[in-house]
């Protein structure tokens, strides 16, 4: 089966998926990155201002001396000040338009690369977490890049600018904070790589929680029908509970270390002042550098205590962003082959050759061979894990072949684009596929570029119109999440509609009218036979009263044609498809 990893340059660890999706936005990124260091920078050069302030006021002789020095050294920190502020504010600035248009990047990115999965990547998540994990990367890159740019940063330039002071003070007093720094530096990192694994068991259990949430709400109407609200209840809490055991556990984890980290900055803080009131006693130092080191002490020490904290933060969102790069950035099953080119339809003719097809490594097709011929109607019959669906899923290339090929209008499908494929193909399945917008919105997603009475002779020929504008609202009512707010048959003639509209050369019916009263049946068979004059056909039911009109009908059974012909010469022909004809019961047939 062909796999390949087409994830491209994106990159699957979420520092280099930021660098990544700043590409476009690099200026405002240096900016923000730049504007912020400097305004820090400029933080600490005020109360080094404010250390020289105290020095020189208090030698001043007179007020008069005292006032120059106080208009001296005021007017400069004033101007330190404002520049720092107006710093902080461009900082702002650029940092938003920078994050901002990263993460708007990032989901476009992510969502792109997501609906391109296939149908069995689907199949087996919830709608609803992969959604989840797309945000999960996106917003966990996006605010851990704001604990680093408004957070991190300042913190860190602190303790190098403390290191400097220090130095400048004592060397020994220096160097000791530099070592001091050093070890909790890597008890913090290595205590943090630790604590990941846990991070991320409570982000998936997170995005399973929110999944099944999801799932709950979506099929609601089953949870009241079946009375079962005490159970699914129940279900969710097992998920809350889960989580909420996994998020006290690494929450625990991280303030541990911010205990730890708080004594460390008492020990630092303890031993600088000491260091300091020795150097005092000696008459070493001045007023003014007995100020700023007691100020940088103070930030040293919040340093100190906040570093775990912006570790386990950084860590957190980290975590929260790999699992769902991790989850979503899986290579594709199914892609374009290189030189792939656009499927030119015809008639819309269609072969299966020697197509041998195996899931989870069972054999569902060994070397069918099955040719339809442009325009031509045909009805697929067999009991239930027979094939049916399968030859479908395989025509429309939602999986890919072991071996063999399937031709349309002579060119193999698996070397033209998916969308090229699928553009020329219209399916009506059981379940009507309806997004939650207007009639009107669900209708043109067959020709987005349709015009009104296009859509409306559409409605009309599925038989729709007549109910559609009987709607208060017309063509402009919310169909609901899924059409809820429609009636079987009305979703389906919105479906049909929509069909009709995509003017694609094959038709495919998948159990179209099976879950239709008599009434709304006998109006989209009149829809259906108007949407099948002209197109290559190929229908699948179980009602084969509906197949009767079908040019041929091909029986499958365990993965094979066992018959092929018309309703009239298989009912008289004494086989399986005789047996399932007489074994009807009120016209459906019965495994």
């Amino acid at each position: 089966m062909q796999t390949e990893n087409y994830s491209g340059d994106i990159p699957r660890t979420p520092l280099r998926f930021i660098a990544y999706l700043s590409k476009p936005s690099k200026w405002w990124a240096i900016a923000s990155f730049a504007t912020a260091v400097t305004a820090q920078l400029l933080e600490v050069v005020a109360l080094y201002v404010v250390a020289r302030f105290v020095d020189a006021f208090s030698v001043a002789q007179g007020v008069d001396a005292q006032l120059d020095m106080f208009y001296y050294w005021g007017c400069i920190f004033l101007g330190v000040i404002i520049v720092e502020r107006a710093l902080w504010r461009v900082s702002g600035f650029t940092g938003i338009k920078w994050l901002v248009e990263m993460n708007a990047n990032g989901y476009n990115t992510l969502f792109e690369y997501a609906v391109s999965h296939s149908h069995n990547y689907f199949a087996s998540r919830f709608a609803g977490s992969i959604s989840n994990k797309v945000s999960n990367a996106i917003d966990g890159a996006t605010r851990l890049l704001e604990r680093l740019l408004w957070g991190m940063i300042p913190q860190i330039i602190s303790l190098i600018i403390g290191i400097y002071v220090f130095f400048t003070v004592y060397w020994l007093m220096g160097l000791g904070f530099l070592v001091f720094l050093i070890l909790v530096f890597v008890f913090n990192v290595q205590f943090t790589l630790w604590r990941r694994p846990f991070v991320v068991d409570y982000s998936r259990s997170s995005s399973k929680m929110r999944g099944e949430g999801v799932d709950l709400m979506s099929n609601i109407s089953a949870v009241r029908q079946y009375a079962h609200r005490d159970n699914e209840l129940s279900r969710i809490a097992l998920a809350i509970d889960e989580r909420a055991r996994k998020d006290k556990k690494q929450w625990f984890m991280g303030d541990w270390l911010m205990v730890i980290n708080t004594v460390f900055g008492l020990l630092v803080t303890a031993a600088i002042l000491y260091g300091t009131y020795l150097m005092v006693g000696q008459n070493a130092i001045t007023t003014g550098t007995v100020v700023l080191i007691l100020t940088i002490l103070g930030r040293v020490g919040y340093a100190f205590t906040h570093i775990g904290n912006m570790l386990n933060n950084f860590i957190r969102l980290y975590g929260e962003s790999e699992e769902g790069l991790d989850s979503i950035l899986v290579d594709h099953e199914i892609v374009d082959a290189p030189e792939a080119t656009q499927l030119v339809a015809g008639g819309g003719a269609i072969e299966f050759s020697n197509t041998t097809f195996s899931y989870e490594k069972e054999t569902i097709f060994d070397a069918l061979n099955i040719t339809i011929e442009p325009g031509q109607r045909v009805g697929l019959v067999g009991p239930s894990g027979a094939g049916k669906s399968t030859l479908v899923s395989l025509l429309l290339r939602q999986h890919d072949l072991d071996e063999g090929a399937i031709l349309v209008d002579g060119q193999n499908i698996a070397q033209v684009t998916q969308d090229s494929l699928r553009q020329n193909i219209a399916l009506v399945p059981q379940e009507p596929m309806l997004f939650h917008r207007t009639i009107r919105e669900n209708i043109m997603y067959g020709k987005p570029d349709a015009t009104q009475a296009e859509m409306v002779l559409a409605a009309e020929r599925a038989q729709a119109r007549e109910f559609i504008e009987a709607l208060p609202k017309g063509y402009d009512t919310l169909v609901g999440e899924r059409g809820v707010k429609l009636s079987g048959g009305q979703k389906q003639r919105v479906a049909i509609a929509r069909a009709m509209l995509k003017e694609s050369p094959i038709l495919v019916l998948d159990e179209a009218t099976s879950a239709l009263d008599s009434e709304s049946e006998v109006a989209i068979q009149k829809a259906l036979e108007t949407l099948m004059e002209g197109k290559t056909v190929i229908a699948v039911a179980h009602r084969l009263s509906t197949l009767r009109k079908m040019d041929r009908i091909l029986v499958i059974d365990n993965g094979a044609i066992v018959e092929d012909g018309t309703h009239e010469s298989l009912a008289n022909a004494g086989g399986m498809y005789s047996k399932l004809w007489a074994h009807q019961a009120g016209g459906f047939l019965q495994d």
